[in-house]
Order: structure tokens, then sequence, then C-alpha cells
């Protein structure tokens, strides 16, 4: 049996060579561009971005400049997480028939958008008072890398380079993979520019432009990926011309898609601006994360740049916090999960029968065989939340239907558990690495040294985490739910046995008196991790401690070493290997904050639930767009300043987007059963005074409701109800 190492962990890093301090994402489908506020993509650039399809970087550079100098950026706007535009002005110089030109005296309007290709609109504009002469170039080139590469994995060999071919339009590159995969960049031009070279490995289109007073000129550029075989639907295109390559329906194509999607959504409104635009911005980033792939439907993608693929864990999650905006998304993420539930025993890949995939990608280095992920199976958890987001899903919806054909899956789920998760027999569930280009860690700290003992010192495995042990104990309990529901009794009464045989020894060997808190985990030789993290907090929404921890738990989560002002670090101030600049030894995370709050709820920890949420939506506030990125630095708050910004965390990062909806579902004490939506003892955080939801899905019907907070206490009316949907109201006990 082969175990993961450090330095093997250490090639999958995510360590791009050079850090951007900003970047915009514009995502559909399975194309994603990154670039900087200005939407240039710099030529000597050695992070992550560019233009990519499949895994792969078609663009690497994109480059503007007016008479040799570069443009100077003054703003950029974000239209529903697919649509920028971006404005600059010139630096000052010599026009092509002598002419001095001042410093703003040109407007430059970029606008950009992903449907199918990369589209960029150009407009010039002179605002001087004289004509003159000047040449735009655009600079552009790809690198075809695989975006392992991209973020720091060497490689030994790589493909072949097939050139370049110009035409009066447009360029094509072409590359030949080690996976013997032809790759193409195709950009074409409209209209056509005035030359068209290729130097140094480069494309230099120029266009010789009359810039009179007041007079907009025009240019279109369009950036498609060709896959041969494809790797997924790219769509032909016109060989160029004089017209706009397709910008304008692809646009309207857009508008009508995201207006579509916000009307299939529930619709929040309240009376706080920056509240409105955080939620709007992550109902929208919901469309683009959810992405369709041929013969399977739709899944939830992780997060941009790093995780813009199918994981189970992230994309299970990520559904799961959003059902209350929108349930289809668990829905379409469970049948991608069983479609490519495990089958064999592979250590390569390091699957299992019944096992949840981990991550699944297409790119030149999975399909030629340099990594497992096609797809890799290395989640110990992925697993427990296929059964958790089932439950959940059919109770909010109560779609039987679904569960009859969701029944295999499921207990191939189980089975997975007990055969082969519990890998000792001693009830609980563990992870040990087998392949030899795989994860050594396996929960959702899964950076080489995400878990860790008190003195720095790596464990050995298996390990048995201990929120993977509370998400086992609910996952047996909604199992035990669904085939009640199903009529199997006999079947459901095992399930809760075995759940209660679990969470029967699950306080002896997982809480620790002498530091009064729970365990991180076990090690292979059963010596407790005792590490101060915020995993126990997991524990709490899925009921495996009893009440009297419970309180312990919270209480100690919310102590200045762990809750730093902007939400719970990951680990303790006070312990060893804690950073708060680290991936998951002292940062904050959304998602992991979210879960906890949840857990919160469950536990009527309220003043704590609200304080979190509080802390977290103004975190919000000092990010771009007001959108939650992946994770931030874990920084003890002070004064006026904002959370610090974390170098290469992904945004939008799914499982951060849905953290949202999931604090709001919180404080709201909403749950959904079948027909009836619960509002239990609902509560609206400081920012708030009114907040309306509309449109929520109950079973079969929708309910719509508004909440209003007069000094401590919040008010619940039903402002309309369609279908057999019903609202009932519970009091905290």
């Amino acid at each position: 049996m082969e175990v993961c190492s450090q330095n093997i962990h250490d090639e999958l890093r995510v360590s791009p060579a050079d850090i951007r301090s900003s970047i915009d994402v514009l995502k559909e489908g399975r194309m994603f561009i990154n670039t900087l506020p200005g939407g240039e993509i710099p030529c000597d650039d050695q992070g992550g971005l560019g233009f990519y399809f499949a895994d792969t970087r078609f663009l690497s550079c994109l480059e503007l400049s007016l008479n040799d100098t570069s443009p100077v950026f003054l703003s950029r706007t974000l239209r529903d997480s697919h649509f920028s535009q971006v404005e600059m002005t010139n630096n000052e110089f010599i026009s092509n028939d002598g002419q001095q030109v001042l410093l703003q005296t040109v407007h430059l309007r970029l606008l950009r958008m992903v449907k199918d290709d990369y589209f960029q609109r150009i407009r010039v504009a002179n605002f001087g008072s004289c004509p003159f002469e000047a040449t735009l170039t655009i600079k552009l080139g790809t690198d075809f890398a695989d975006i392992f590469q991209v973020r720091g994995t060497p490689r030994e060999k790589k493909g072949s380079w097939l050139g370049s071919k110009l035409q009066r339009y447009s360029a094509a590159i072409n590359y030949l993979g080690t996976d013997n995969i032809r790759r193409s960049t195709l950009i074409k031009f409209s209209p056509a520019p005035a030359s068209l070279r290729e130097e140094d490995g480069f494309i230099f289109a120029q266009y010789v432009l009359r810039l009179e007073p007041k007079v907009k000129n025009y240019i279109y550029i369009k950036v498609t990926p060709v896959v041969e075989p494809a790797a997924g639907p790219v769509r032909k295109t016109r060989a160029g011309g004089k017209d706009d390559l397709g910008f304008a329906g692809a646009a309207q194509y857009l508008i009508d898609a995201y207006h579509s999607w916000k009307n299939e959504c529930v619709r929040i409104t309240s009376d706080n601006e920056h509240f409105n635009q955080m939620v709007n911005v992550a109902v929208t980033d919901l469309r683009a994360l959810s992405t369709v792939y041929p013969g399977t439907g739709a899944v939830m993608e992780a997060g941009i740049p790093w995780y813009a693929a199918p994981f189970g864990r992230d994309s299970m999650i990520a559904a799961w916090q959003a059902l209350l905006i929108n349930p289809v998304l668990a829905r379409e993420t469970l049948r991608y999960m069983a479609k490519y539930q495990g089958r064999e025993v592979n250590h390569w890949r390091d699957e299992q029968p019944g096992k949840i995939l981990h991550e699944m990608r297409f790119g030149e280095m999975a399909l030629s065989g340099e990594l497992p992920h096609t797809p890799y199976y290395g989640s110990v958890d992925a697993t427990l939340w296929f059964i958790i987001l089932l439950a959940e899903y059919v109770r909010w919806t109560g779609e039987m239907d679904f569960l009859e054909e969701m029944s295999e899956p499921l207990e191939n789920a189980l089975n997975w558990c007990r055969e082969f998760g519990d890998m000792d027999g001693d009830g609980y569930i563990e992870y040990l690495c087998r392949s030899e280009k795989g994860l050594i860690n396996q929960g959702w700290k899964d950076s080489w040294d995400g878990v860790i003992h008190r003195d720095g010192t790596i464990p050995e495995g298996p390990i048995a985490l201990i929120e993977v042990q509370g998400y086992y104990y609910r996952a047996l309990l909604d199992a035990a739910e669904l085939y009640q529901m199903a009529g199997s009794n006999l079947k459901a009464a095992d399930l809760r046995e075995r759940a209660d045989q679990l969470r029967s020894r699950f306080v002896h060997d997982f809480w620790q008196n002498e530091t009064g808190f729970a365990l991180y985990a076990l090690d292979r030789y059963k010596k407790p991790l005792p590490t101060i993290v915020s995993n126990p907090g997991h524990c709490l929404f899925t009921g495996i401690l009893p009440d009297s921890l419970t309180v312990k738990v919270i209480e100690r989560l919310m102590e200045p070493d762990m809750f730093s002002g902007w939400g719970i670090r990951t680990m303790s101030a006070d312990e060893a290997p804690y950073n708060p600049m680290s991936y998951h030894n002292g940062s904050v995370w959304p998602h992991d904050n979210s879960i906890i709050g949840f857990g919160m709820r469950q536990s009527g920890a309220l003043d704590e639930l609200l304080l979190l949420t509080d802390t977290i939506f103004e975190a919000a506030q000092f990010f771009d767009h007001m959108r939650l990125p992946e994770l931030f630095c874990g920084f003890t708050r002070a004064g006026k300043a904002g959370p610090v910004r974390y170098p290469i965390a992904c945004d939008p990062q799914a499982w951060s987007v849905g953290s949202v909806f999931l604090l709001l579902r919180s404080i709201l004490g909403l749950q959904c059963r079948g027909n009836e939506l619960y509002v239990r003892s609902p509560h609206l955080p400081q920012s708030l005074k009114m907040l309306r939801l509309e449109n929520i899905r109950v079973g079969s019907g929708t309910v719509s409701l508004e909440f209003a907070r007069r000094e401590q206490h919040t008010y619940t009316s039903v402002i309309g109800t369609e279908g057999m949907a019903k609202v009932i109201f519970e009091k905290e006990v």
C-alpha cells in the first residue's frame, strides 16, 4: 500500500509564479476568462490570468496599445456575473500625422463577455477638437497550458506546437498535446486589421484609425477554443467579415438567460442596498458556476480559476446551501455525482465502489495520464454529503420520483461507508491516500498540512476526522428517513441503530476533557489530535454532540483566539502551526462559517449566529462586487480596517457564494418539508430592518414572505402563496 507524501502533494499545490492583487472574472458554461480589471492579460504574466476551456488556457496574452502607449485604466463595471464594461483613456502620445495628443483625449470602452467564445468590443472615440490618425495595436498569444501547470505543477514533457495560420480576418494558433488531442485558438477580427502578423509567437493586429472629433469607432474580437476530438461542444463560427462577429446575439442570449434564471430563483430585496448587491451578485454567480456537461447535465463547479470543474464535496455543499434559492441545482448536481459514482477498486484514482468523486478534469495532464483526475475520488466526505444532500432535497421538494431514481446510488453510497469508508472496522470513516499523485489529506482541509498536530508534526493515516463522523451520523439518520419514506422500515431501523452506536462511542473517543473541546482527528494509531480547529463546529448541525457539549463547542469557537471579528478561524491563534495567511491553518472560510452558523441555529445559539452573520455579511463589503471570496486571512479585526485578502483565493467560489444563502436561511429559521414551510423564530441582522423573499419553492407550490425588525423583535408576514404550499410558524424552544 503506497501512501502519499508531502512532496507529492506539493506538486499539486496552488501556487502560481505570480500573484495579482485584483482580477476580473467572466464565466459562461465551461469557459471563463480572468484578467486585470482593465481587461488586460499581460503577455509576461506568470499567474493564472487567461481565457480557459476544458482545463486549458487558450489565451495567455491580450494587450492593447495606442501608438505604442498603454491605455490608462479608469473604471470597470460587472453586470450579472457575465458582462464587463471597462473605461480607459490614453497616455500622451504623438499621432501618426505628427500631432501631440494630450492625456485624456481619447476614450476607449471595452465590452467583454463569454458565450461559446470570448467576445470583446473596443470603442474608440476622440474627445479633442482636432482630428488625427492613430494606430491601435492588439497583441494576443497563448501557451495552451494545463490548469495544473498554471498553478504550479511541474511537467516532464509537453506537446508540440503546430504553428499559426494567418488570414485577412483571422489567426489560428495550433498545438498537439501529449494526449494526442489537437487544440487551437481561433482569433477573428471585424473589421479586418490594416496589418496582421506573427512575431515571437504572438499575434499582432494593427488598426490605423482616423479619429474625427466625437465619432465612435468600433472593433470586434472573438476568440474561440477548438478541441479535436472535442472536449465539449464548441460552436462553429463564420470566417469573419464586416460585422460584430455575433457579439449582439451573444449579448442578447446572456441577457435573456440571466433574466430567466433570476425568475426561477427566490427574489430577495431589503432596505439595505449593500445587502441587495451582495445577494444579487451571489444569485448570478450561482448561474455562472452551474455548468452543463455533455451527456450528464448541469453541475455546480467549485470556483474560478483553480477549481472550474465538477467537485464532489464543494459542488454538493454549495447546492445544499442554495436549496432556499433554487433546489434544481441540488437535483442536477446529485444526478451528475450519481453518474460518476465509483465502480471499482482503483488505487491510481483512489476509487472504490459506491464512492462519490472528488474532482473531474478534462485537460491534457489528466487525459494523458499524468494525473488521476478522470475522475479522481480522493475525498472522504463527498459520499456522505451525497446522502445528506439527497435527503434534504427530497424533504424540501417532496419529489419521491427522484428518490426512486437515486435509490441505487443511495444504496451504493451506504455500502461504501461500511465496506470501504470504515477501514479498520471501528465504526468510524477514515481516509488514506493510495494514489501516487493523490491528496495526502482528503477532508475539506486538503492541503498537505491541513491536518496537523499541535507541535506541527503531520499524523500518519488512516485519519478519522471529527466532522466526517458527524456527517456520517447525519447521513445514517437521513438515509433512514429516506428508506422510511420509501416503505423500507427494516432498513430504516438498521440505519438508525448504526447511528445510535456511532453516537454512543463518539463522545468518548473525540472529546478531550483536558482542553474542554473536541479533538480534530484520530490518527493511524488512534492517537488524538487535540489541535484547536473549526472542524468540530461542523458537528453542530449533525446532532452527534449532546446538548451539554454543543454549548461548549459554540462558546469555544467564539473566543478571541478562534473568532477574528470577521468570522471563525480555521485554527486557534494560540496553536503553534497557526498562520493567519495560510490556506487552512488560521484563515477564515465563509463556507466553514456558514455550516457552523447553520449548526448554531439547530442548537438554539441565536446570539452567536447573529453575530457571526453580521460579521460575515459586513466582510463582503470590503471585497470586489460585494462577493465573498473562497477565504481571507485570519488577522484580528482592528478599527475600521477591513479583512485582509488572501492572495490566490478563488473568486467566485461556489460554497462561498452559497454561504450567503445558508446564513440567511439560518437567521430566518426556514425549513421546508414537502408542501410545508416552517418559519422558526426568525431574526434579522442589525444591517436590515426589512427583508422580502418572493417565490420560495415549497413542494409543488411557492411562498412569499416579508420580515420586519422593530427594536429586537422580528415579525413575519405571509404576502402570498401558490399551489398547496402552507406556512407554519414555530417558536424557539
